[in-house]
């Protein structure tokens, strides 16, 4: 049975929905409550049994690598002082846990950041967090459930895994949304996650033309083989490398699933969203501290 033990994070966006906010911090390390978004990402990859994250950014992030590192001197003034609990909860990362950072280059788009991951990746089998969707981490182990399903499903057949979640139809032109093989009820709300073929994705098509409203969330377990088809696709919509063209492949050859999603998510790279969720956070946090 294979085991998805690596996982690779974007981080090389400007974040220019964010913008004033993310003009010099980048959006990844902006608060929801008390931590950086990216945290509960990287806890939940690490929930879920990954053991080495790749974070594809530019030379501009290095604040996110910094954030994953121990700070030696403020460790040791915590710990001169007594503080040690705040120091260990600075250092959080498992010892069998890796973070490494690569640079990205010319930004050519999302499916060009996760090819270029493939220097560290190797010949392993990965999953693909995307740092703006942030998954409820406050309803018990369901946010890491998600990607947990995710990666058994994979170890069972070997068809990459998209995770999906049924959005509002005002909202359906925003995603991209998946076309389903069959004319199954699947996309209906459910309490477990289901896995089940995929014909394709249609990239934020307006509510009449949507063939249903099951909405890309930013999950994905991937067969290596997505490499190749990245490392053949064509610069396409914006002058970028799309990593739905190298998915439409994949799907042809190989066939894709897609998961729907237990939980809520948070969209942390659009401004009205974020600051809902800065508030969700926050108030979840400060009940727990009483």
């Amino acid at each position: 049975m294979k085991k998805i033990t690596h996982a690779v994070i974007p981080v090389a966006g400007f974040g220019t929905r964010m913008l004033p906010l993310s003009k010099s911090v980048p959006k990844e390390l902006l608060p929801l409550g008390n931590r950086p978004a990216i945290h509960y990402v990287v806890e939940e990859a690490i929930a879920a049994g990954i053991k080495h994250i790749v974070l594809v950014g530019h030379a501009q992030k290095s604040a996110i690598e910094n954030y994953f590192d121990i700070n030696v001197e403020l460790d040791s003034q915590l710990r001169a002082k007594g503080k040690d609990a705040l120091a260990d909860s600075l250092n959080w990362l498992p010892e069998d846990v890796t973070v490494s950072m690569i640079r990205q280059g010319k930004a050519l788009g999302l499916g060009h950041a996760v090819l270029a991951a493939r220097p560290i990746i190797g010949e392993y089998d990965f999953a693909v967090l995307l740092p703006d969707v942030v998954l409820d981490p406050f309803t018990g182990d369901m946010a890491a459930d998600n990607l947990a399903f995710m990666i058994d499903a994979f170890s069972k057949d070997n068809h990459s895994q998209i995770l999906v979640d049924n959005v509002a139809d005002a909202d359906v032109h925003k995603y991209g949304i998946a076309q389903l093989s069959d004319a199954s009820n699947i996309d209906e709300q459910s309490d477990t996650n289901i896995s089940f073929k995929v014909a394709g994705f249609v990239e934020k098509p307006k509510l009449a033309d949507a063939p249903s409203k099951l909405a890309v969330v930013g999950r994905y377990v991937f067969s290596n083989k997505i490499f190749d088809y990245l490392a053949n696709t064509k610069a396409s919509v914006g002058g970028e490398i799309q990593l739905t063209d190298a998915i439409d492949a994949l799907i042809s050859e190989y066939g894709v699933n897609v998961t729907t999603m237990r939980g809520n998510s948070y969209d942390a790279g659009d401004m009205r969203s974020y600051m809902q969720a800065f508030i969700y956070f926050a108030e979840q946090q400060l009940a727990d501290d009483e």
